[in-house]
Formats: C-alpha cells, sequence, structure tokens
C-alpha cells in the first residue's frame, strides 16, 4: 500500500506508516471536531486489492466494543475488521462520479452511513485534476 501510494518522507525518504481504515477513531474524530464533510484521497491507491479491510470495532480486554477506549496499548486493542470487494479498475482515467465502479461507490456508501458524514470528494490520483467532486 504505501509502496504504491508512493508515501515516503519527502526529506528522509523513509516509509510512512500506513494501513487500514480506522473507522472507530476516524468516527470519534468526525465527531469530536464537529465535522461536517470529508474528501477520501488516494482513492486510486486501493484499485486492485483483492479486498478492502476496515476496522469497524475493536476487541478490548476481551470484549467487542465500537467506540475509542480511553486505554489505547496495543496489548489492550485488536482491531476487527470488515471486509469489502475491491474495484479492479484504473481511476487515474476518470473525470466524473459516474464513471466510479460499482464497489467504489458501495464503499463510500457504507464510510457515509457509518460515519453519519458525506463524503464531498475523492481524489483519483495525484495531479490536481484528478479530484472528483460529488
Amino acid at each position: 500500500m504505501a509502496k504504491v501510494g508512493n508515501e515516503f518522507g519527502a526529506v528522509t525518504g523513509r516509509p510512512r506508516r500506513c494501513g487500514w481504515l480506522d473507522l472507530v477513531a476516524l468516527k470519534y474524530a468526525v465527531q469530536v471536531n464537529g465535522v461536517t464533510q470529508l474528501n477520501m484521497m488516494k482513492g486510486d491507491v486501493l484499485s486492485g486489492f483483492d479486498t478492502l479491510k476496515v476496522c469497524t470495532a475493536y476487541k478490548y480486554k476481551g470484549e467487542t466494543i465500537k467506540h475509542l477506549p480511553y486505554n489505547i496499548e496495543p496489548e489492550n486493542v485488536i482491531p476487527i475488521y470488515s471486509e469489502f470487494p475491491c474495484w479492479k479498475e484504473d481511476l487515474t482515467k476518470m473525470n466524473d462520479v459516474s464513471q466510479f465502479p460499482k464497489e467504489l461507490n458501495d464503499y463510500i456508501d457504507f464510510l457515509e452511513k457509518e460515519l453519519e458524514t458525506p463524503i464531498k470528494i475523492v481524489s483519483v490520483g495525484p495531479d490536481r485534476t484528478q479530484t472528483i467532486h460529488r
């Protein structure tokens, strides 16, 4: 994921940490900060995976929870992932939301429903012209 997304430090060249979306943490950030809309960046980087994983809950001290716990030490919190079918299409050539594959639209719809926040912009490549408004 980091290699495909070219996620390396500009100065040091060190690889950046990349991973699956933590929906529990994002939902908390949306609520705490009063976020009213979101942007989904690097949608093109996800193209081609067999499945996409989204952390939808945690196993916390033996219990399944859907909120951010007070103590997030790795030994206390284990992510629980839901899996979604991924799209195989190359998004970088798309310039309108009507061109999005069904799997991408389903993924966005799921995120919007869970977050109760609309995703207004989807980036499908590194160029500013590859930003699609929904």
